[in-house]
């Protein structure tokens, strides 16, 4: 039976910046990632838009608003010492009537507030320098939004994590964990493992992980998938960045919105639906 220090579940973005930081804090311990994909980041870090946000959004002095901006930093740091590619594009808001240029406005202070850096309130002519086919009373941009390629990043720090004697287990998924007197046994479809520590990073499967470790907690992940459209080669020359509305306060959502994709794609999008299953 293979025996490891620290064993993390999941092999998306967060499992292996997870693992890269315990390895850089624990440099004599062995660690191990089991990802039951064959390959990295196949759900949630590779099916989303690829945008670094900035930080605008998120209620002051909440964990987001804390971490979202130096983290932003942090990554494109991380991108250019390892060269890859991200671009900031930057995000326009854009109230489209005045009755969003009050929720637009506490937009911008909220993101002044979390300390982002580079917000301006802009005019009509100003959206229009921005970007040529949008309409709007005002506008908030953000020109220290980007986007980047989460997939590329994920193998990127998984590259540094096993150069260092870090294991990334493929296809092992886990299916019971077992305690005896000093460790962890870990049943997975490829046999069993013995860790000291169990850090779970399973993206829309961590409340089922977190049941098998017996945690006492109410948390229950209810999937929603977003559907986008991509737009065709003549349509998305009419989008330079990340445009996207004013939110609605009542929704937990951004809107609908345009978002530019580092391999040069456009999207429209994304909508709602609750998903019958939790990935697929």
């Amino acid at each position: 039976m293979k025996d490891f220090d620290i064993t993390i579940i999941g092999g998306g973005i967060v499992g292996l910046a997870t693992a890269m930081y315990a390895q850089n804090k624990y440099p004599k311990k062995s660690i191990a990632v089991f990802e039951k994909e064959s390959s990295l980041a196949k759900h949630q870090t590779g099916n989303n838009s690829g945008v670094i946000h900035a930080g605008i959004y998120y209620q002051p002095d909440s964990q987001k608003a804390k971490f979202c901006w130096p983290g932003s930093l942090l990554l494109r740091k991380f991108c250019d010492e390892n060269n890859i590619e991200y671009e900031l594009c930057g995000k326009l808001i854009v109230a489209s009537d005045e009755s969003e240029i009050n929720s637009l406005d506490n937009l911008y202070e909220r993101g002044k507030n979390n300390g982002v850096d580079g917000l301006q309130l802009v005019d009509e002519t100003k959206i229009n320098e921005l970007e040529p086919y949008v309409k709007g009373v005002k506008g908030l941009w953000s020109p220290n939004t980007g986007i980047v390629d989460y997939i590329k990043l994920t193998e990127a720090y998984a590259k540094i994590f096993k150069s260092k004697d870090g294991q990334i287990c493929k296809n092992t998924k886990l299916l019971s964990i077992l305690s005896n007197t000093n460790d962890l046994i870990l049943e997975t479809n490829n046999g069993d493992y013995s860790t000291k520590y169990l850090i779970n990073c399973a993206g829309l499967h961590a409340d089922r992980i977190a049941k098998m470790m017996k945690l006492d907690t109410d948390v229950r992940i209810v999937p929603f998938r977003g559907e986008y459209f991509t737009l065709t080669d003549d349509a998305k020359k009419m989008v330079n960045g990340l445009i996207y509305p004013v939110p609605d306060p009542d929704l937990p959502f951004l809107g609908v919105h345009f978002t530019k994709r580092i391999n040069n794609e456009v999207e429209a999008g994304p909508n709602a639906v609750m998903a019958y299953s939790r990935e697929g």
